[in-house]
């Protein structure tokens, strides 16, 4: 059974480009191992990865170790539904591609806030600075 996005539709591709998800298939794909539920394809900003910073969630340095090259604005991530959310709350939260969100991040954030921030992805995303 193909995994289902926050729309109801078969869940699309995240990014490949740098290659996401938490099992680096491309996908916001999630099971048990992944704790934080990283559910929520953002297509991050500035504003957003400074403030993943301030809280303790570095995601522009690169870790190898991990495959994970470092994020620019443009970038599209599956982003753990906590610190989404708390981006959301502290106003500095990244744009969403709605059908390459989990359903499962509906347990976290309701649909509606997810909403506010959709994007479709442009053609160039290094525009979103």
């Amino acid at each position: 059974m193909p995994e289902r996005n926050v729309l109801g539709g078969e869940l699309e591709p995240c990014g490949t480009e740098p290659l996401t998800g938490f099992y680096r298939d491309g996908c916001c794909n999630t099971g048990p191992e992944d704790r934080g539920s990283h559910t929520i394809c953002a297509v991050v900003t500035t504003e957003f990865l400074e403030h993943q910073q301030a809280i303790g969630n570095d995601l522009v340095t690169p870790m190898p170790l991990y495959r994970f090259p470092g994020l620019k604005p443009g970038d599209r991530w599956c982003v753990t539904a906590v610190n989404w959310l708390r981006a959301h709350r502290d106003g500095s939260a990244a744009f969403v591609v709605l059908a390459s969100t989990h359903e499962r991040a509906l347990d976290i954030v309701p649909l509606e806030v997810l909403q506010q921030h959709a994007v479709d992805v442009p053609v160039d995303p290094g525009a979103l600075s």
